[in-house]
């Protein structure tokens, strides 16, 4: 991990979109890309509601999940925290990063490889050191380099991940509060909710 973003990245193009949920709830966003992130790959802000100038944006740096976001896996919680991160930022003003970094970043076809092994009786961190893999192999300098790009210093960050934090504090973003999302428990993720709470302190309240 780089210890600062002194190698800089520019925003490349900015686009309305609209977004639509399996629920129905529906925003608009303003999607930008960028040009000379650290790690070349095409992650994606989203620039939701009207910020108040008085505090700072509201942010969630959210690892794409295929399985999750798009086809609903109840396996993890990410696809609900992607629909509630969406929300909550565009009521208050902010930035979701929506960060190519399938699987904590070990990529889709080793996680369900890893997802092979969990089935077999290992957790999710377990499974991926049983692969030869990282527990959690996710670099947060792209994500720094955009925010620094979008003239954003200092935010609030919904997380419940601690590490988000500690990576962007080191990286020189100022992380002003964590705030933590809602439990999307589930009979099929609350093994995984466990391991990330047990594993590795995400601030997840299970009952």
């Amino acid at each position: 991990m780089e210890s600062s973003t002194r190698v800089g990245a520019g925003v490349r193009t900015r686009v309305r979109i609209p977004l639509t949920f399996g629920d129905g709830y529906s925003t608009t966003a303003e999607a930008v890309t960028f040009d000379g992130l650290s790690d070349g790959r095409e992650h994606l802000a989203l620039v939701l509601g009207e910020p108040d100038p008085r505090r700072a944006p509201l942010v969630r740096l959210h690892s794409e999940c295929l399985t999750g976001d798009v086809f609903g896996s109840a396996r993890c919680d990410c696809g609900p925290q992607l629909r509630e991160a969406v929300e909550r930022i565009a009521d208050t003003g902010g930035v979701l990063l929506y960060l190519r970094q399938e699987g904590r970043d070990i990529g889709l076809y080793n996680k369900l490889d890893a997802y092979v092994l969990q089935d077999s009786g290992l957790d999710t961190y377990q499974a991926n050191a049983a692969l030869g893999l990282p527990e959690d192999a996710r670099d947060y300098t792209a994500a720094a380099q955009m925010l620094t790009a979008l003239g954003i210093s200092e935010l609030e960050l919904l997380t419940n991940n601690p590490d988000k934090a500690r990576q962007l504090g080191v990286l020189g973003v100022a992380v002003r509060r964590t705030v933590p999302t809602g439990v999307h428990a589930t009979p099929g993720n609350l093994r995984y909710l466990r391991a990330k709470a047990d594993h590795t302190g995400h601030t997840i309240q299970i009952a």
